[in-house]
């Protein structure tokens, strides 16, 4: 999950400055072999330069050209208080001096965050209809094929579908396709740490995007990704990339931004590493049987089968495993049963219906049909402000809320059903409208409609 500073804001060090083009060449071409590192320069405060010089990144959106004109005095001071930090993880002053050169905070960042949240607020069909489009299924088609090798390997040493794997790497950046974010990580990661935006993760993954330029696996003027730092094919975070990234083609690189087997063997690694079980599918559309308790939510599969259900494309059920009842858009739409493997994609990116997504569109890649059950017509997905509050609200309530970021676990869906039998509702553990207005959360109308 993915996602200009013309104006200088630090000195870079006079070691740097001293510094021969052929020895400094490292930090903006991958194949210059590293200059011998220098002694970092004692943990002084960075000071506003008298004359100073960024080597410009390339053009495209956060890049130098729409920089403001005069160093922000707000944000030397955050530049002051992050020092020691990276220092401590081993960040020196050179790196340091060299990575803030001319960088400024990015306005447009903040509102971009705040306002460009695909997975929720949207109608959960809709959604799943731009993800698994057509186009994604003929393309991933065409991939599997492509790269059979490489996913056939990387399910060998990881042990996760290729399916799976293929889809993530779709539905993140069209197979690489739309791997094309121009923005400057370092400038996106240090807007938001800067506004203490989920406090302290972006202020972490600014440190670890530094580590990264200091063990050189990038050059920094190439270190782009999305608005909120999201970086290559598969949007690691430089927390992610440090810790899941693979050289999978032994070329001794970690390149997720132009090596595909790099890309898959690295999404590989990380679904593996958050408890990926093989042979188990994460979702599967399933038709209720008539007068079915809802407030049923878990169970084995001979749970489900016992009490009636079946599968939508009348395969059979799993032999052993337990699996979740979902009900993305509620009772009146589609139901799904999913495994403890799509909990694993969710570690991914955080939200059900890209977990669906991915889960959907591998199926439709091998060639499987469309999701059978119509979706509601009216269906409303909360808003992420709408999901905070309703978190609060089932704290107050005296249900256990692990965090207070608008993500919803199947805990909390439980806590949900509990409301709605309370209240007289299908306790189906969909936070629907009526019933946000039925415990006291605001809901947000849409708009009114000018008369013609």
């Amino acid at each position: 999950m993915i996602l200009g500073r013309l104006t200088p804001t630090l000195t870079l060090v006079a070691a740097l400055a001293a510094q021969t083009p052929a020895q400094a060449q490292w930090w903006w071409s991958p194949s210059q072999k590293a200059a011998p590192q220098k002694k970092a320069a004692p943990a002084t405060p960075p000071q506003p330069p008298q004359q100073a010089v960024a080597t410009p990144a390339p053009a495209g959106p956060g890049t130098p050209a729409d920089a403001p004109a005069q160093p922000d005095p707000s944000f030397l001071a955050f530049l002051r208080e992050l020092w020691p930090d990276a220092q401590a993880k081993g960040v020196t002053r050179a790196t340091f001096d060299m990575a803030f050169a001319g960088v400024t905070p990015d306005p447009r960042v903040m509102t971009i965050i705040t306002q460009r949240q695909p997975e929720f607020g949207r109608p959960a069909g809709a959604y799943l209809s731009s993800m698994v489009s057509k186009t994604r299924i003929e393309t991933g088609t065409r991939k599997a094929t492509e790269f059979a090798t490489t996913l056939n390997a990387v399910e060998e040493r990881y042990g996760v579908d290729r399916f799976i794997v293929l889809a993530i790497w779709g539905i993140e950046t069209s197979y690489g396709a739309g791997a094309t974010d121009r923005w400057d990580v370092i400038r996106s990661l240090a807007t938001l740490a800067q506004a203490r935006h989920r406090h302290p993760y972006f202020r972490d993954e600014l440190i670890t995007a530094l580590q990264i330029l200091q063990d050189r696996h990038i050059p920094r003027n190439a270190m782009l990704g999305s608005f909120a730092g999201a970086m290559g094919q598969p949007q690691f975070m430089p927390s992610s990339f440090m810790s899941y990234a693979v050289d999978f083609s032994g070329d001794g690189k970690r390149d997720i931004w132009t090596n595909v087997p790099d890309v898959l063997g690295s999404i590989g690694n990380y679904m593996q590493k958050y408890g990926w079980k093989p042979g188990l599918a994460p979702a599967f559309e399933v038709v209720a049987p008539p007068g079915f308790d809802h407030r049923m939510s878990r169970g084995s599969f001979d749970d489900w089968r016992l009490v009636g259900f079946r599968r939508a494309d009348g395969a059979a059920f799993p032999a052993e495993g337990d699996a979740i009842l979902f009900f993305p858009s509620g009772a009146r739409g589609p139901a799904f049963l999913v495994t403890d493997n799509f909990v694993v994609i969710k570690r991914y990116n955080n939200s059900d219906v890209y977990a669906l997504a991915v889960s959907h569109l591998a199926d439709r890649v091998q060639g499987r049909g469309p999701i059978r059950a119509e979706w509601p017509a009216d269906d409303r997905q909360p808003t992420m402000s709408e999901r905070i509050a309703l978190q609060h609200k089932l704290a107050e309530l005296g249900y256990s809320v692990r965090n207070f970021t608008g993500h919803l676990d199947f805990d909390l869906r439980d806590a949900i059903r509990e409301v709605q039998v309370k209240s007289g509702m299908v306790p189906d553990g969909h936070p629907s409208p009526p019933l946000l207005d039925r415990i006291g959360v605001k809901v947000a109308r849409p708009a009114a409609t000018p008369p013609p």
